[in-house]
């Protein structure tokens, strides 16, 4: 079953209350979406780790609801 973007941006922002997110559903089918995070728990972090952080506030939905994700991430100016 597809994940609504609405529950995609509550886990992030659940995740990093800080964060400035940006989905898009790039077929509108639920399953393939371009996310941007931007949030100070990534400052010092590679981006390897800022996304393994995205992942794991995704709790596992990665590859089954969630089918495609291309993910951006960075910490504020």
């Amino acid at each position: 079953m597809p994940m609504a973007a609405a529950e995609i941006e509550g886990l992030i922002r659940a995740a990093f209350p800080d964060a400035e997110v940006n989905i898009e559903d790039l077929r509108g089918d639920g399953d393939h979406y371009a996310l941007t995070v931007v949030s100070a728990a990534f400052k010092g972090r590679s981006r390897v780790q800022q996304h393994q952080l995205v992942y794991a506030a995704l709790k596992g939905r990665m590859g089954g609801a969630l089918h495609a994700l291309a993910l951006q991430t960075s910490a504020p100016d």
